[in-house]
């Protein structure tokens, strides 16, 4: 039996997937390093590695870190810059059979407008997510993704220069109230919210007294956030009237079924995709299959629903 899996999201009526499963930012490459392992196009979408204006060459090794059900990362969002991709990497990506989402990466408004407007004039470019867990170099380095004003800031900038493109405002975890900052971007503008990114971390080697990390903290990611990862989205699905998709520990169509329950309405696979190149692939039949089992036959219909 098949199954419509395709979402039209509230809002945004040109914007849709043909499935709720994306990659996450960093986890997929360019998306074109995965194509050997599976068809880019069964997929909902892609979300390519944050973008920068200027290449970056990220942080110094090690940046990677294994932990008990996940992954500490603190790679630095190395990249090629914005125009290399539009040159080298866009023209690879099947982006008239699938949305391609460009994450971008900024340390101010005005430099996040500038990104967003080199991005917005390419037509294989279907969303920008936003990035707003980097520092603001003008305001002492505070983050902006902790800050609701600057967190507002950010979004109306990168809105401004959007054109027709959704913005999807990427939410930090590492707040006090994660409702405050995505009611805030919602005010600003913002067409969609994605949550969560990582937790801050760090891990240590007691045989040579030093961080497993060259950076000493970084970004906590995998199975292990999940249980965080879905009462975030339980909570600002239910403060916000725009679109979430659920981001964090993904590893079974059981889990984006779990999101799905508590609000999301698409998912982005992140940490999985490290441990099998072919799992979002994979990820997108074994959903499908999940449905058929459980009859479930509208996915609107089962989204928030959880009895709480």
């Amino acid at each position: 039996m098949y199954m419509d899996m395709r979402l039209n999201l509230p809002g945004l009526p040109d914007f849709s997937f043909k499935n709720p499963i994306l990659t996450a930012s960093g986890t997929f490459g360019y998306g074109v390093e995965f194509a050997p392992y599976g068809d880019l196009t069964t997929l909902g979408g892609i979300v390519v590695k944050g973008l920068s204006l200027a290449p970056r060459a990220g942080n110094p090794m090690p940046r990677i870190a294994e932990t008990p059900c996940g992954m500490l990362n603190a790679v630095g969002l190395q990249n090629s810059g914005v125009e290399s991709f539009i040159t080298e990497k866009l023209p690879k990506l099947p982006w008239r059979e699938l949305p391609v989402i460009a994450n971008i990466y900024a340390c101010d408004p005005g430099e996040f407008a500038e990104l967003t407007g080199v991005l917005a004039r390419e037509q294989g470019i279907a969303a920008i997510e936003v990035n707003i867990s980097c520092p603001n170099v003008k305001e002492g380095g505070i983050l902006f993704g902790q800050d609701a004003r600057q967190a507002a800031r950010v979004t109306e900038a990168v809105k401004r220069m959007a054109g027709d493109k959704p913005v999807i405002i990427k939410l930090s975890p590492n707040v006090t109230d994660i409702t405050t900052i995505a009611k805030a971007v919602e005010d600003a503008g913002a067409d969609m919210l994605s949550c969560i990114n990582t937790l801050s971390g760090m891990g240590v080697d007691i045989r040579t007294r030093k961080p497993l990390l060259a950076n000493v903290i970084g970004g906590l990611s995998g199975p292990a956030i999940k249980p965080v990862a879905l009462r975030c989205v339980w909570q600002v699905s239910r403060a916000v009237n725009i679109p979430v998709i659920g981001i964090g520990g993904i590893a079974s169509a059981e889990d984006v079924l779990e999101f799905m329950l508590v609000g999301a309405h698409a998912v982005q696979v992140g940490t999985a995709n490290f441990l099998r190149p072919d799992f979002s692939f994979r990820l997108v039949q074994e959903f499908e299959q999940l449905l058929q089992k459980m009859n479930i036959t509208d996915l609107e219909e089962f989204r928030g629903s959880l009895k709480a």
